[in-house]
């Protein structure tokens, strides 16, 4: 029964231990599972090319939103630092063509400029308890005058 089996299985896991089979069975399905983009993207990998291309595209949309909402070139410079600056600069840039050549007007923003990522709101502060008995006394003054 087990001549069967080997006679099924390639020249090269005969040769094998039982070990080396086990690792050469499991390299060949990492191997075959690198080029599937599906386990890619649940891993968070990108290829780098794949990564450059995104965010060239995206820094090109950045700078045309800039450019049309009035926003200067320097502050979408800090407000985007981490997307290439050259692709901002393009697409503010043909969008300030564009715009010029069609006689439009910018659009005001309606809402602040996003924060970049990896900045977090900061809570309000307590107040100390010495600024909150400075400010008992002169409440309490107060208080007392009317």
């Amino acid at each position: 029964m087990s001549s069967v089996k080997h006679m099924s299985l390639s020249p090269i896991l005969l040769q094998a231990s039982e070990p080396g089979r086990k690792l050469l069975i499991i390299s060949s399905l990492l191997l075959a599972l690198s080029g599937c983009d599906a386990v890619q993207q649940k891993l968070g990998l990108e290829a780098p090319a794949a990564k450059l291309a995104r965010d060239e595209a995206e820094g090109k949309a950045v700078g045309g939103a800039c450019r049309q909402s009035g926003r200067a070139i320097e502050d979408c410079y800090s407000i985007y630092a981490w997307l290439p600056k050259s692709a901002i600069y393009e697409g503010w840039r043909d969008m300030d063509i564009y715009m010029r050549e069609n006689k439009l007007q910018t659009v005001e923003p309606q809402l602040p400029p996003p924060q970049p990522p990896g900045t977090k709101k900061k809570k309000p502060a307590a107040p100390l308890a010495e600024e909150t008995a400075a400010e008992a006394p002169v409440d309490q003054k107060a208080a007392a005058k009317h």
